[in-house]
């Protein structure tokens, strides 16, 4: 199998990569460095199923070879990359996917989109089902990745509809794991970098605002068993853990996890449009794909605490 993952360098690309190489898959992977990072990619070039790509999907894409499926990740995905250039950001989800998908339709592959729970905005709906149509600022910080999203999925539909291109729509969850961005600003790398440096763990309003999340090991399970199914299913499906956990408890759980830490929890104020509460209703990927997650935070936890202090080292 032939498979191409654009935003092959970042946090979910590099772990799918690992995976599919695993299985004996050949994987492009296409990035332009953007949010990813060439360390990550470094230890796959010896493979020689391995190639990369360095492209920025903005523009058309073009490859020679024959493709059979396609996951599409490609975009900053954390407040501090996504908002460091938002037109970028905005154009990035909205022309690259359009551009990724009339490739698919000339390869005549399958294409998983990597959509995100941001468009689920600041839900009123919890947990949040895929049928939840959401609640979002569409002239916010974070509405270049939010509703740059949302226009994705509107193209990812179109092209089901009107071009016949076999589409999965994907809904991700708040992920984490090894090959986290140290400095992306996501709660959980935060907090497990600081601790280790014992710097102090900054909490973002009360800390009382909820989200679930999920192990990386499970997500690309959900992933490869959605692009595998054998039936021509759109979706979307939730994926996620669905098990709920306050800010607060995340960071006393880091800190009890590195219990030499000289760090301590503090508060800031908390940014605009932060969502207070998050988390996925999974009964359509468990009844769709027999897929739920299996690694508890605590066990995960442990998993990237462990990768944080070996890079560290």
């Amino acid at each position: 199998m032939k498979i191409l993952i654009t935003g092959g360098a970042g946090f979910i690309g590099t772990n799918l990569t690992r995976r599919l190489l695993d299985e004996g898959n050949e994987v492009i992977s296409l990035d332009n460095f953007y949010s990813g990072k060439e360390e990550n990619i470094s230890q796959f070039l010896g493979n020689s199923n391995f190639s990369f790509i360095n492209h920025d999907i903005r523009d058309k894409l073009k490859i020679d070879s024959k493709i059979n499926q396609i996951y599409h990740l490609a975009c900053p995905a954390s407040p501090v990359a996504y908002q460091k250039d938002m037109l970028f950001t905005l154009e990035t989800s909205v022309q690259g996917t359009k551009n990724i998908l009339e490739f698919a339709k000339e390869k005549n592959a399958k294409i998983l989109f990597s959509s995100t729970s941001e468009t689920y905005g600041n839900p009123l709906e919890h947990p949040q089902t895929e049928s939840y149509w959401g609640n979002v600022n569409p002239i916010g910080k974070r509405s270049c990745y939010d509703e740059g999203k949302r226009v994705a999925e509107t193209y990812c539909y179109l092209f089901k509809e009107e071009k016949d291109v076999d589409v999965k729509l994907v809904r991700i969850f708040n992920t984490y794991g090894p090959f986290m961005d140290a400095e992306d600003g996501r709660v959980v790398s935060n907090f497990i970098v600081s601790a280790l440096n014992n710097r102090d763990l900054e909490i973002y309003g009360t800390g009382n605002q909820t989200r679930s999340f999920c192990y990386i090991k499970d997500n690309i399970d959900g992933l490869i068993k959605f692009m595998n199914l054998e039936k021509k299913y759109f979706g979307p499906i939730n994926i996620g853990n669905p098990s709920e956990f306050t800010i607060g408890e995340l960071a006393e759980k880091v800190l009890s996890y590195i219990p030499n830490s000289k760090s301590n929890i503090v508060h800031k104020p908390l940014p605009s449009d932060d969502p207070t509460k998050r988390k996925p209703n999974i009964e359509r990927a468990n009844k769709i794909l027999d897929w739920n997650p299996k690694i508890s935070l605590d066990e995960g936890l442990k998993k990237t605490i462990e990768f944080f202090r070996d890079k560290n080292n």
